[in-house]
């Protein structure tokens, strides 16, 4: 399946890139409801760091980055603050561009085309916001620059059973070439899956126009009745010219021409769809510290610090007692604070969090401002998949003494004074 991201990496100095990460928008998402009320879903911190912040750390390595443009249609005052923290810390630029309305992933490249060539870049990195993996750009440059083709995508093997749930492919054993690519087909095609991240010439640019001056054409050429002109305003983006999408209106036509390549990862690779999913990244993004970043972790006996198991993030602010034990898999993220005897296990504790004496956290999510009563106890079952598989609690909720919350999931500003297993508290 073409080459593996094991090849050393010698990319060419001389050569420029951009980095292009897709964000959709608040119109999405919905899923990852109620942890996106309150908070763009780009910035939810996995691992103490917004999810986005982990792809831009990865382009940052990419030699000779000239920028990286976040592309979404977001409010550009949500991402203002970050982005201003961002120039303070790395040496590329960050630049946030909005779009006036959906264009799909590949119009939205296409709408700022003058903007991602103002540097004359010779590559164009695009990667989707909720992935989560290690991001092996440089490697991948490295090998599309070598084949010569106008596209190459990160590709993963996966089980059966799931690779359905994605863009399905078939590629060269030898050269690497996509030969056939299918979106979430109905019927079994390969288990080798589009991983969501790319590398392009400015050549792109060409077919997504090209596309577009199709459909352009089909939309003027067809008469439509008034149902079929209104079922397609409001039901459906995908005949409008100007929505273009990568996977089914780019890759798809462009397979088995000599054009796209693939560059298969044997490392971790998941999607951040749903709350239950940001805690299973979280957890792959805390492995991956121990590696690449080892002074984010946590470390502690139970004598002046407290007991850490396994990997665990606190931000410098938080308050953590040293009768605490917390690990493996925990963040706990700015002026939360955890008191005398807590136990936390498998959870993201959000900003300003209070946890009471002797409360136990297991496999869940706590909101912002919550506060988790003495002998409290907030747990899921750990199925990152399923709807009620992890406990979440909204924005200011209130877990009184002793009460238990099991498989929840509850909406902002509640308070809970009786114990409460698999409900959604509205």
């Amino acid at each position: 399946m073409g080459l593996t991201n094991d090849v050393p990496s010698t990319v060419s100095s001389q050569k420029k890139t951009v980095a292009v990460i897709m964000m959709g928008g608040p119109t999405k998402g919905t899923r990852f409801r109620p942890l996106s009320f309150n908070l763009a879903k780009p910035l939810f911190p996995l691992a103490g760091q917004p999810m986005v912040h982990h792809p831009i750390l990865a382009c940052k390595k990419i030699p000779d980055l000239a920028q990286v443009y976040l592309i979404g249609f977001y409010e550009e005052k949500e991402f203002s603050l970050y982005i201003s923290a961002l120039s303070n810390d790395l040496k590329v630029p960050v630049r946030y561009l909005r779009e006036d309305k959906p264009h799909g992933s590949a119009g939205g490249l296409y709408n700022f085309q003058d903007l991602l060539m103002e540097d004359d870049p010779t590559d164009i990195v695009v990667l989707n916001c909720d992935v989560c993996c290690s991001f092996p750009l440089t490697a991948m440059l490295e090998a599309h620059r070598k084949h010569g083709g106008i596209g190459t995508l990160l590709v993963k093997k996966v089980s059966k059973e799931v690779a359905s749930e994605f863009g399905e492919l078939v590629a060269d054993t030898k050269t690497g070439e996509l030969l056939h690519y299918a979106e979430k087909p109905e019927t079994f095609v390969s288990d080798f899956i589009n991983c969501g991240v790319y590398v392009f010439t400015p050549e792109i640019f060409n077919a997504i126009k090209n596309v577009s001056s199709s459909k352009h054409e089909i939309s003027s050429l067809r008469r439509m009745s008034s149902f079929e002109a209104l079922h397609t305003a409001t039901n459906s983006r995908a005949m409008q010219a100007d929505f273009v999408r990568l996977d089914q209106d780019i890759l798809t036509p462009l397979a088995g021409k000599k054009k796209l390549y693939t560059f298969e990862t044997n490392d971790f690779w998941e999607q951040i769809k749903t709350p239950g999913m940001s805690l299973r990244c979280s957890s792959l993004y805390l492995a991956q510290y121990r590696v690449t970043m080892p002074e984010l972790l946590a470390s502690g006996d139970g004598n002046r610090s407290p007991t850490i198991i396994g990997d665990v993030f606190i931000h410098r602010s938080a308050k953590v007692h040293p009768t605490a034990k917390l690990g493996p898999n925990v963040s706990v993220s700015a002026n939360a604070r955890v008191g005398p005897g807590a136990r936390l296990i498998g959870c993201i504790i959000l900003d300003d969090v209070e946890i009471k004496e002797n409360a136990v956290v297991m496999h869940s999510i706590v909101g912002w401002k919550s506060t988790l009563g003495k002998w409290a106890r907030v747990q899921g079952g750990g199925d990152y998949n399923a709807k009620l598989g992890i406990t979440i609690l909204g924005e200011d909720v209130a877990v009184e003494d002793e009460v238990v919350v099991v498989n929840c999931i509850v909406l902002p500003h509640k308070t809970l004074n009786i114990s409460v297993q698999d409900e959604i508290i509205l």
